[in-house]
């Protein structure tokens, strides 16, 4: 059981790299066009907080190196996103996009792990840690969703990105696996609600896809 584990989690690892580089084509294109255009930031700042939360997660819960280590790339990939989305974004959204950061990522992160740090320890700080990082696992799977409005209206993909997608089904679905053997609640439910949004996700996007030959044209790796 703890060979299949294992081999799972690798599994899970390389999934979630996956997951976390499916955007590189849309910052590949918002830097050519030094515009964000109608791509949400949203989910850049959630999923950089989630990660951060993870990964110290993965640091002080024992056996749970493999969370911590894809967890700590993801971080860093996320926090790349952001800066770019902060940078070519317009005014607006720019300002919107760092007051998020602001209170979530550096505010809210910093209080949780020195709260965790100054007045919890043992398994009450990991059962603290993995609460919170359940609830932003589930916001960060739901939150590509913010882009429903857009292509509802728009009735195109064009703004909700499809590896995204894709690889958000991916990923609860893998980590859904490797937290039931492993037992792991705070893991377990998050991924399987995230894999659950990320099949309503592929759902959208196969109901709003525009077989158009204007959207033929573009680089589907895009969206």
């Amino acid at each position: 059981m703890d060979k299949l584990s294992f081999i799972i989690g690798v599994i899970g690892n390389i999934i979630s790299v996956l997951l976390f580089l499916s955007p590189l084509n849309t910052f590949i294109r918002i830097v050519r066009k030094k515009s964000t255009d109608g791509f949400e930031s949203m989910p850049y700042v959630c999923t950089l907080l989630s990660t951060c939360l993870w990964t110290y997660y993965g640091i002080i819960r024992p056996g749970a190196l493999l969370v911590a280590t894809v967890n700590g790339f993801g971080a860093l990939v996320e926090l790349v996103y952001v800066a770019l989305f902060i940078t070519f974004a317009p005014p607006t959204m720019k300002a919107k996009t760092a007051k998020l950061a602001a209170i979530l990522d550096v505010g809210f992160l910093g209080a949780v792990i020195l709260i965790s740090n100054l007045m919890l320890e043992g398994e009450t700080r990991i059962n603290m840690i993995g609460t919170i990082g359940a609830g932003l696992n589930i916001i960060m799977y739901g939150s590509p969703l913010v882009a429903l409005k857009t292509v509802i209206k728009t009735r195109s993909v064009e703004y909700m990105p499809f590896l995204l997608s894709l690889f958000s089904f991916l990923n609860g679905g893998i980590w859904t696996v490797y937290a039931a053997l492993v037992k792991d609640f705070f893991l377990l439910v998050p991924n399987a609600i995230g894999f659950i949004l990320g099949t309503i996700q592929l759902v959208v996007y196969v109901c709003y896809m525009n077989p158009s030959k204007e959207q033929q044209y573009n680089d589907p790796l895009i969206y």
